[in-house]
């Protein structure tokens, strides 16, 4: 719950009613964004949409 509404800025509702695997994954790019934890693998622009 500390984790929705302190750090991810959501309300106590909106938590509750979020899915777990989406909790998760905000958590995780929150985590990523501050610099607490790196990306498994990072990929540019170009690698995802070939020209």
């Amino acid at each position: 719950m500390y984790y929705g509404t302190v750090q991810l800025n959501c309300s106590e509702l909106e938590v509750w009613l979020m899915p777990i695997g989406k909790l998760l994954d905000l958590w995780e790019c929150h985590k990523q964004f501050w610099g607490i934890s790196k990306p498994k693998r990072e990929l540019s622009i170009d690698e995802i949409i070939p020209q």
